[in-house]
């Protein structure tokens, strides 16, 4: 009986016990969400300035990688095949968002993998043309997030190079394969913008890195005496910086990468922002539930000339005033 009672006396006193422990010992803490994040082109640095813009989009929305979210960051290195086994491997990781940014084939291979985890997508063309969404203001799946107007602004660029340089009678467009709607169509826009200029466009297609070398002997066969360089998804992309300046022809490029790189000039969207945005007003707010067809695809309304002014010292250039005067950037 004594026994009894005693052991009694010690379950009743664990009990108490136990009720006094913090709840925090047995409650399970809730999971951190994990983004995918899908880039199109060669590894980066993990700090480089997209990621970094769009890690601080994701902090002014109260998200802070290694904090409350955790990302898996996969390069594609501009290979179409590997970028769709990148995708399929970040959705069976079961990631709450997928980011796909980069060209437009990033986008396309996240849509492929899934069609229910949301994807957030910060895109070089109009979306709806290409099927990724029903419209801008009622994307209507799991696809939603920026696009950059690519194709709308080749005859903005033709434009200012002409301005750039002014005495060049034939100018080069360096293109992609012909196969992909994005090059047919700016194409399209190049032609018809030098017509209204009256210049002569030379089509240049240039399809993987092997030919780079030829491109630019044609040109200079054909004397270009300016070339504008569309984005196709070319892993050393880079080298028409290096060839630009031994041929010695004026360059617009697409992106201020490759002006800080050496190159004369680019006008884009302003990148940075595209993808602080993406952080901050899509991947956020999805992740406190907002659904991805509920939320407009938001073109870029602000837009960036910048100009290297050493690399237009040394193919003898003067920047003429008014585009100076356009001019977001000026690097000395």
């Amino acid at each position: 009986m004594t026994f009894c009672l005693r052991r009694r006396e010690l379950v009743a006193g664990l009990g108490a016990t136990a009720a006094a422990w913090p709840i925090v010992v047995w409650a399970q803490q809730p999971p951190m969400p994990v983004i995918g994040y899908l880039y199109s082109g060669p590894s980066p640095q993990p700090n480089g300035p997209d990621v970094s813009a769009f890690r601080a989009g994701l902090a002014e929305a109260g998200y802070f990688e290694g904090k409350n979210l955790a990302i898996e960051y996969r390069w594609g290195d501009a290979n179409p095949a590997r970028m769709r086994a990148l995708a399929a491997e970040l959705v069976n990781l079961r990631v709450a968002v997928l980011v796909a940014v980069g060209v437009n084939a990033s986008a396309f291979a996240a849509r492929d993998a899934t069609s229910t985890i949301p994807i957030v997508i910060v895109f070089n063309d109009d979306p709806v043309q290409y099927g990724l969404v029903d419209s801008l203001s009622r994307p209507g799946g799991n696809v939603t997030g920026v696009t950059s107007m690519q194709n709308e602004l080749a005859g903005k660029r033709l434009n200012l190079l002409h301005d750039m340089v002014p005495a060049a009678k034939t100018v080069a467009f360096l293109s992609g394969t012909p196969n992909f709607l994005t090059y047919r169509a700016q194409t399209s826009a190049v032609r018809e913008a030098g017509q209204a200029l009256n210049l002569d466009v030379l089509i240049v297609e240039c399809r993987d890195d092997r030919d780079f070398e030829s491109a630019f002997e044609t040109m200079v066969q054909r004397r270009a005496g300016a070339l504008m360089v569309g984005p196709f998804p070319i892993r050393n992309l880079d080298n028409t910086v290096a060839l630009a300046a031994r041929f010695k022809i004026p360059t617009m490029y697409f992106g201020p990468g490759f002006v800080a790189g050496g190159g004369l000039m680019s006008y884009s969207a302003d990148f940075r922002a595209n993808f602080r945005l993406a952080g901050a007003q899509y991947v956020a707010r999805i992740l406190k539930g907002a659904k991805p067809a509920d939320l407009p695809v938001q073109q870029s309304t602000k837009f960036e000339l910048v100009i290297n002014l050493k690399t237009a010292r040394a193919l003898g250039l003067d920047i003429p005033p008014l585009v100076r005067a356009l001019a977001d950037e000026v690097i000395e």
